[in-house]
C-alpha cells in the first residue's frame, strides 16, 4: 500500500501524550509503520562521550504510529489523506478540502 504520510508533511499528533501538537515528519519507515516526528515523542538516551560529539543525556525524537498521526491541510485542521488519478498521474489530496497535496 502507498504511503498516505511522506517526509516534510506538516502532522498533529492524534493520541498518547503528545496529543494535539504538530510537526514535520523528519523520517518513515513504511515496513514498521512509523515515523519520527521533529520535536515530538522526545525521549533520553545516554551516549558516550566521542572524539567528534560531547556525551551524556541527550534528548532523541523517537518513532510515533503513523494511525495516531494526521496530516495537517492548508486550514490548519487535522484530516484524512486520500488518493485520485488526475489524467495519467497519481496524487495525494487532503479528504476535508480536496487539494492536493503534491504538486
Amino acid at each position: 500500500m502507498a504511503a498516505k504520510l511522506k517526509k516534510g508533511d506538516k502532522v498533529v499528533v492524534l493520541t498518547g501524550k503528545d496529543k494535539g501538537q504538530e510537526g514535520v515528519i523528519a523520517s518513515i519507515d513504511p515496513k514498521a509503520g512509523k515515523a519520527v516526528v521533529e520535536g515530538l515523542n522526545m525521549a533520553i538516551r545516554h551516549t558516550r562521550q566521542t572524539q567528534t560529539s560531547q556525551g551524556g543525556r541527550l534528548p532523541k525524537a523517537m518513532p510515533i504510529q503513523l494511525s495516531n498521526l494526521a496530516y495537517l491541510d492548508a486550514n490548519g485542521k487535522a484530516t484524512r489523506v486520500g488518493f485520485r488519478m488526475e489524467g495519467d498521474k497519481k496524487v495525494r489530496f487532503a479528504k476535508t478540502t480536496g487539494d492536493v497535496i503534491d504538486a
